[in-house]
């Protein structure tokens, strides 16, 4: 007699990558069923029919939608997985990033990374914030990496293209947070390298870059997964310039098509990297400028440390099989910690 499988409720704020890959995995061993909740304000109709029909909720980022999902799942005694690392555990005053920074966010965050059953992140440097912006005991946190499947068999064109790259949503809060002013700043002094930034537009942001870029600068707006992983295949070298990140998968993405990682000291870029590439202390232009043409001048053998990294530290299955052992822990009510 076969066994029923769990069956996962999938809680998110939106769709990108990393939440992608994450619902396919997962939906692989179980029932999966997705609830979207893009604002503040949840469906609780439909919330409640699917919290009815689940086992497991299984939720990404400790936000408005969690909270809504995981309170209900808590009073109907449904146990929950909750992903956190990121806008939800970072207090960056400065720049004005991150839901720690207090006010009715933060407790909110605080009080849905309380109720979920298993707890975990992305990186070494989300667990610390954990620890010294939420509160919370560490030790109730499993660090789990991100994974990504191999797109890139043949490692990526072997000549590449003088070309720096970043990859973002182009929207205001981005031009510090990742870095996107000070990259298309630094592209003035390289005047030889083309400087690419690919991503949606969201706001005016565009319009701020597009007054401050040089000739040798491109804005590609949204690109198709084939289209991108296109530019990863060709370009030499990948920039992430940001003050803050839970992760980085976009660099990694790089990374595992060839390009040589360009980073900041800023969050878990440090741990995505390992001792490849060049670190930059701060995103200026300038540091960009000469962090770009160190990584140029590496070639072609740094870009296969790169994605050799990747291979060896962010495989997709041992993601797999990492989320599951957490969602059949919170499934049989053994809280993390």
């Amino acid at each position: 007699m076969t066994e029923r499988r769990l069956r996962l409720l999938y809680v998110v704020p939106r769709r990108n990558t990393f939440i992608e890959i994450d619902r396919s995995i997962l939906a692989e061993r179980s029932e999966l069923t997705i609830y979207d909740q893009p604002g503040p304000r949840p469906n609780l109709p439909e919330l409640m029919v699917k919290l009815r029909s689940c086992d497991v909720v299984f939720a990404w980022f400790a936000s408005w939608h969690s909270f809504a999902a995981l309170t209900l799942a808590r009073l109907l005694r449904k146990p929950s997985v909750l992903v956190v690392g990121g806008f939800d555990t970072a207090n960056v005053a400065d720049i004005g990033y991150g839901w720690q920074r207090g006010g009715l966010r933060q407790r909110v965050s605080r009080r849905t990374m309380q109720m979920a059953t298993r707890l975990v992140t992305n990186s070494y440097s989300s667990l610390a914030e954990i620890a010294n912006n939420v509160g919370l005991d560490p030790r109730r946190v499993a660090v789990v990496y991100h994974g990504l499947e191999d797109r890139f068999p043949d490692g990526g064109q072997p000549v590449r293209d003088r070309l720096a790259l970043s990859v973002g949503v182009v929207r205001r809060r981005n031009l510090q947070r990742k870095g996107h002013l000070p990259f298309v700043w630094a592209a003035a002094q390289l005047p030889n390298v083309e400087f690419v930034l690919a991503g949606k537009w969201r706001d005016d942001a565009i319009d701020v870059l597009r007054q401050e870029a040089t000739g040798n600068v491109t804005f590609t707006g949204y690109l198709a997964d084939a289209d991108l992983d296109g530019l990863f295949a060709r370009t030499a070298v990948y920039v992430q310039a940001s003050r803050h990140e839970g992760f980085g998968l976009s660099l990694a993405e790089a990374m595992l098509g060839g390009s040589v990682p360009v980073v900041t000291e800023a969050g878990a870029l440090p741990e995505v990297v390992g001792d490849v590439g060049v670190r930059i202390a701060h995103p200026t232009p300038e540091l960009i400028a000469d962090g770009v043409s160190r990584a140029l001048e590496m070639g072609r053998e740094e870009g296969k440390r790169a994605r050799a990294r990747v291979l060896e530290t962010f495989p997709l299955q041992r993601r797999a099989d990492r989320l599951w052992i957490e969602v059949e822990a919170a499934a049989s009510g053994r809280r993390s910690g």
